[in-house]
């Protein structure tokens, strides 16, 4: 939203840039941490924390609940997790549902099993999610789970509503408080739904019952012409290939506007130039430990992923004559 839009109210726009949640955060972080922060001024870590949520830094290392507040910053860790594990995708590696958490979980040491397991669903049709996964499949899924994480939860329970014959008008809309519970309830009806096996709804009911969601519905969610578009498609219609099918939209991921399209998601040129240059000076190393050259290149191909570092873990600043800045990690010390 622009800030200077005349017909736009300062508090409209308050709140719909979530600027009172990212303040709210800074002063937190400032007074957990402010014999660390102070030292080298309130300016300075302001524009430090509010540089680093503009450039998407914000989110790493941070925990789950920080980083589905907002839909900033559910956009922003998509982008991360591409931009620190393109390389997989680019080698043609399949991976494991345990092998992604535990990928999404170096940069968010919380961050729930359950969506990675509902990201894995839409890949796998809810064949067998224990089947491998190529990395772009996974992204765009994850991208759709992640970041519009409740409305395909009420829109499960839609779908299971109209499988046993049940009017889809009477589900209940989640909250912030509510929205907690989600993960393990669409994990009990995805349990019924293979249990059941069914051939799936009328797309034209389907297609009804979710503009009449999107009228009421509080959180984000992809655009109705999007829905409508599959929805067309076909004549019954499965919860998981609706989800795949959006999934696979691009006009979704330009909504979302932080993945390339699937065609160039192995693409980066910054990246890849960064990586040649870790690799050769790793080859050229006299008598270098192979694996250590390895740790300490994937130390700083995560670094060059982040250009600024995450300002709530960094462990010291120096503060150079010339009024540059040199981090300085505890575990380079």
């Amino acid at each position: 939203m622009n800030r200077f839009n005349s017909t736009v109210s300062a508090d409209q726009y308050l709140a719909d840039s979530n600027v009172l949640f990212y303040l709210s955060d800074a002063v937190t972080q400032l007074l957990e941490h402010k014999e660390e922060y102070t030292q080298f001024g309130l300016i300075r870590y302001f524009a430090e924390y509010f540089s680093s949520v503009k450039n998407s830094n914000h989110v790493l290392f941070r925990e789950y609940n920080y980083i589905r507040a907002t839909p900033h910053n559910r956009a922003s860790f998509i982008r991360v997790f591409w931009r620190c594990f393109r390389q997989i995708g680019k080698s043609g590696d399949l991976l494991s549902v345990l092998e992604y958490k535990s990928l999404l979980q170096l940069l968010c040491p919380d961050f729930p099993v359950e969506v990675v397991q509902s990201a894995a669903r839409i890949v796998l049709m809810d064949d067998a999610i224990d089947c491998l996964m190529s990395f772009s499949d996974f992204l765009y899924a994850l991208q759709l789970q992640l970041y519009y994480q409740e409305f395909l939860d009420s829109v499960l329970m839609i779908y299971h509503d109209l499988l046993a014959g049940k009017s889809p008008n009477t589900v209940i809309v989640p909250t912030s408080d509510s929205v907690e519970q989600l993960p393990s309830l669409a994990a009990e009806e995805n349990d019924k739904e293979r249990q059941q096996q069914p051939d799936g709804v009328e797309p034209s009911t389907l297609c009804q019952s979710i503009d009449a969601l999107c009228d009421r519905f509080k959180h984000s969610h992809p655009s109705r012409s999007c829905m409508r578009e599959v929805l067309e498609d076909t004549d019954k219609i499965c919860y998981y290939s609706f989800l795949m099918s959006l999934a696979k939209h691009e006009s979704i991921n330009q909504t979302i506007g932080v993945l390339p399209s699937r065609a160039e998601s192995l693409i980066d040129p910054e990246m890849d130039q960064e990586l040649d240059k870790l690799i050769a000076q790793i080859s050229v190393s006299p008598g270098s430990n192979s694996s250590g050259s390895a740790v300490v290149g994937l130390k700083e191909l995560q670094r060059k992923a982040s250009p600024r570092r995450n300002i709530h873990h960094r462990r010291r600043i120096e503060v150079e004559s010339d009024g540059s800045t040199e981090e300085t990690d505890s575990s380079e010390n």
